[in-house]
This record gives structure tokens, C-alpha cells and sequence, in this order.
């Protein structure tokens, strides 16, 4: 038997500013946004290439809004994905590469495979993660 992770809630604190930034910002596809009563509204985004989705609204979880970490995209080209980011004005950190004695700035030309990080924030704190995986095991 499969079980498969198909969606995570994202505790936001505004909605409509959580649907631009995963919309617009960092490119997540809006499945669907429904009013599904006075006091529920469910907005679900899929990053690009991606079996699992996002899930804002209101309503629906009791998590404080930023109090979300770790959650990990991967990617093939970690640089790429740095420069769309800044280029849609997200707020990232510089790739790391992350060993045995912790994190440390990557080096240029340095192979990034399973090691190579980047970090960001949404605008209410909730912490991601961005791996490069493009060759895998």
C-alpha cells in the first residue's frame, strides 16, 4: 500500500498576502480558492512538478500563523532557483552546503547534490527549505 503526503497547512496571519506570495512570488499553481462557509476559506497552491500541496486559509488549523518550519522544496539547479527568487523579490539566503561540521557557504562551482541549501521565509515567518537534488542515488 502507498501513503502518499498531498498536502500541508501553512498557518498564515493574512490570506490574500500568502496567496500572492506563493502565487506570484515564488510560482505555485492555484488549484482552487473556496469560500466554503462565512467562517472557512481553502486556497490550494502546488509548486511546479510537485505531488504534494500547500493549504492556506481560514478556519482551518490552530498552528499560529509563521510557527511552520522545515518544510523542503528540491530542485535540479539550486542556482537557478536563487536567482528566479530574487529576481520575483523573495527575500533568500545564500546557498550553503551543508556537511559534517555544519553549514558553510558553498563554494563556486562546488557540486551542490544532496547538499546544497537554500533558506527563506513567507511573509508570516513559516521557514522553508530548498535542496538541489539533481542527480539522485
Amino acid at each position: 500500500m502507498n501513503w502518499t503526503l498531498e498536502v500541508v497547512v501553512v498557518p498564515v496571519s493574512d490570506v490574500e498576502r500568502a496567496r500572492a506570495f506563493y502565487a506570484n512570488a515564488l510560482g505555485f499553481a492555484v488549484d482552487h480558492d473556496t469560500q466554503v462557509s462565512e467562517t472557512r476559506r481553502v486556497i490550494q497552491l502546488t509548486p511546479p512538478g510537485s505531488g504534494c500541496s500547500i493549504v492556506l486559509g481560514t478556519g482551518m488549523s490552530r498552528m499560529t500563523p509563521g510557527s511552520l518550519h522545515g518544510l523542503q522544496l528540491v530542485v535540479r539547479d539550486l542556482e537557478a532557483a536563487r536567482a528566479q527568487l530574487l529576481e520575483r523579490n523573495v527575500k533568500v539566503g545564500e546557498i550553503q552546503v551543508i556537511g559534517p561540521t555544519g553549514p558553510r557557504p558553498a563554494a563556486p562551482g562546488e557540486d551542490l547534490n544532496y547538499v546544497g541549501f537554500l533558506f527563506f521565509n513567507d511573509p508570516d515567518g513559516n521557514g522553508w527549505g530548498i535542496q538541489q537534488i539533481g542527480n539522485r542515488h
